[in-house]
């Protein structure tokens, strides 16, 4: 029984690989372009990165120089569960409860955490987006709804959002108090997501190993700035997020708003200075990660991901970074299935 069950995995993974693999393939026309970003390879003091120690040391400088420029994150909180408010049996036997938890020093927040109805601990997927009932289903917009689908694929989920400051149409969390803030607004979130990330991992049918992050849009660019910051998260997926500063595609790829990367200036500084977000994207190295591209994220975006690309080549590894692109910013099915098996490749 034990041989056949493997036989089944080894066959299903297989399939898996088969659907998703040629997301990971560099197009030809993009082969080696890496545009005109800085190298990732190369120290702030202009010499080259040589091996995985060098890698390592200029990833602390990378990291190093986005929290000084976007404010240092307070401490991580750990040792918190989630708070269950009430529960409901869906039709399919997933668990929904309503859950609280602090995700800054000063501020809880509630979502809504999904449970199959499986025995053994499972992989887990952390949704990101404007409020948490859209990705378990209760959203007015079509193909946003990954909590609810990746549950009834044999994922714990964890839908967030940011209701209140959404109504308002601030989008941001003001740490520690608006107009005295010590930490850009979408740092901040990344660092909510990693304190959701904790909670997450302390639940008992979790694989607190097997944690990824999913958002589309503005859910995209927090989904992005938590898995490159923080290393805990096992792989994500960015949904045409804007991978990188581009003013040519108006409110889509905003980063200069005061709710991103504007409060503080980070913005101006980084774009005056010749940075851009590919670094933060080699910082997932050798973590897997999926752009759902539409819009924003057109494949010329290889130019940005071939960085990473180099990357993980020189730690040892191939295709871990993938993209998908449709003409939409909007999602669509076909679209949101590659995201699905994604994590089900990498995180089952």
């Amino acid at each position: 029984m034990a041989i056949l069950f493997a036989a089944c995995l080894s066959s299903r993974k297989g399939r898996l690989w088969s659907d998703i693999s040629p997301y990971f393939e560099v197009p030809a026309k993009w082969q080696d372009d890496m545009g005109n970003l800085r190298s990732v390879l190369t120290f702030d003091n202009g010499e080259k990165v040589q091996n995985k120690s060098d890698w390592s040391a200029r990833r602390d400088e990378i990291k190093r120089l986005w929290h000084e420029s976007m404010g240092e994150w307070p401490e991580i909180i750990t040792n918190q569960p989630l708070q269950r408010l009430d529960s409901v049996m869906l039709d399919d036997g997933i668990l929904r409860y309503k859950v609280r938890f602090k995700w800054t020093p000063v501020e809880y927040t509630e979502g809504y955490l999904l449970v199959p109805p499986h025995r053994r601990p499972m992989p887990a997927v952390i949704t990101l987006f404007y409020e948490p009932e859209t990705a378990i289903g209760l959203g007015s917009k079509p193909n946003r709804d990954f909590a609810i689908q990746l549950a009834r694929r044999g994922f714990v989920s964890l839908s967030l959002g940011t209701t209140e400051t959404t109504k308002t149409q601030t989008y941001a969390i003001r740490y520690p108090e608006k107009g005295g803030e010590s930490v850009e607004p979408l740092s901040m979130l990344a660092y909510a997501a990693a304190n959701a990330y904790e909670a997450l991992a302390l639940e008992p049918m979790v694989q607190s190993d097997k944690i990824g992050v999913v958002g589309h849009s503005y859910g995209g660019k927090w989904a992005m700035f938590a898995s490159c910051l923080y290393e805990k998260f096992a792989c994500a997926a960015w949904g045409d997020a804007g991978i990188l500063f581009a003013e040519d595609k108006g409110g889509m790829v905003n980063y200069w708003e005061p709710w991103y990367l504007g409060s503080l200036g980070t913005y101006e500084r980084m774009k005056a200075a010749g940075h851009n977000l590919h670094e933060l994207h080699a910082l997932m190295a050798p973590r897997p990660f999926l752009v759902s591209g539409g819009y924003s994220d057109e494949p010329s975006q290889w130019r940005a991901l071939n960085h990473s690309v180099e990357v993980n080549r020189l730690l040892g590894y191939e295709n871990r970074v993938a993209m998908t692109n449709r003409e939409l910013h909007e999602p669509n099915e076909e679209a949101n299935e590659v995201i699905y098996k994604f994590f089900e490749y990498f995180l089952k």
